[in-house]
């Protein structure tokens, strides 16, 4: 596919407006000084600004014309009187990333979700522990909180919740986690695992058409939300109303809205697949 200078700059303003409005909120936020418990997350874990959520590609294979001002960008090749985002130049010059990111996006499409962890991974961090990483009460209070756990199994499958699990959680989990399996467990109906496509759509630079990052990052906030709905925080200050997932109605919503979101994440993935790799 080619796109003339005309249709590519359209497509770069409208990703730019789409991309202002996702991160408008944030933005004011920041001048203000203010913190967010809920929002703040998808701009300090993941450590994209929303500069780079600015940021228009065509994506993989995809030549833009005329376009002198992207000569020389990295993982960009010249195509005839354009430019275009290479993806062998990107696999020579990142080959564990790209490695890395092809074998997490196909080995959780090729596993099935799994749907009984109950969002108990936030539970878990705060454990019969008198200091938590998140300065908000919890609505339980730390005795109604450490029942909970203490009540369920707990079933966590991705290592980057489960290394902040407290000393006492850790080994109530039904597997333990390391860096080293986290390819082997990562599956798609994780909450973490559907936020983390906008990692990989980010890692992946030009290779990913802008359209499909901003697609990402609107999957990762939506499960954000229910992620802290589901903890066992006191949020009503924030106006986040709970999901009381101690409860059998709380679990009924968690995963209905786990299994919707396992959906979206599946389609994305499949995307972000097919629109690097062709395939």
């Amino acid at each position: 596919m080619r796109l003339t200078r005309s249709e590519w700059t359209a497509r770069e303003s409208a990703h730019r407006e789409r991309a202002d409005a996702l991160t408008a909120a944030h933005r004011d936020r920041a001048v203000r000084g203010e913190k967010h418990p809920v929002w703040d997350f998808l701009f300090t874990y993941y450590s994209y600004k929303p500069s780079q959520l600015r940021r228009w590609h065509p994506g993989a294979g995809v030549v833009i014309e005329d376009a002198p001002e992207r000569v020389g960008w990295r993982w960009y090749s010249p195509s005839g009187t354009g430019v275009v985002p290479d993806a062998a130049a990107f696999a020579a010059d990142k080959p564990q990333l790209a490695a890395l990111v092809e074998r997490m996006l196909r080995r959780t499409a090729a596993r099935p979700g799994q749907f009984g962890c109950f969002g108990l991974h936030e539970w878990a961090m705060v454990y019969r522990q008198d200091e938590h990483r998140h300065p908000v009460p919890l609505r339980l209070g730390q005795e109604g909180t450490d029942r909970v756990v203490e009540g369920h199994e707990l079933r966590c499958t991705h290592f980057d919740a489960f290394r902040f699990f407290t000393p006492d959680a850790a080994p109530r989990n039904r597997t333990t986690l390391t860096r080293e399996t986290q390819q082997m467990m990562e599956q798609p109906g994780c909450l973490h695992a559907g936020m983390d496509l906008y990692k990989w759509a980010v890692k992946l630079g030009p290779l990913v058409p802008g359209e499909l990052l901003l697609d990402t990052f609107e999957l990762a906030r939506d499960i954000r939300l229910l992620d802290m709905q589901a903890a066992p925080y006191d949020l009503s200050g924030w106006g986040v109303e709970p999901v009381p997932i101690e409860t059998a109605a709380g679990k009924a919503e968690y995963v209905r809205r786990q299994r919707g979101f396992a959906d979206r994440g599946a389609a994305l993935r499949a995307a972000l697949l097919s629109a690097w790799l062709g395939r």
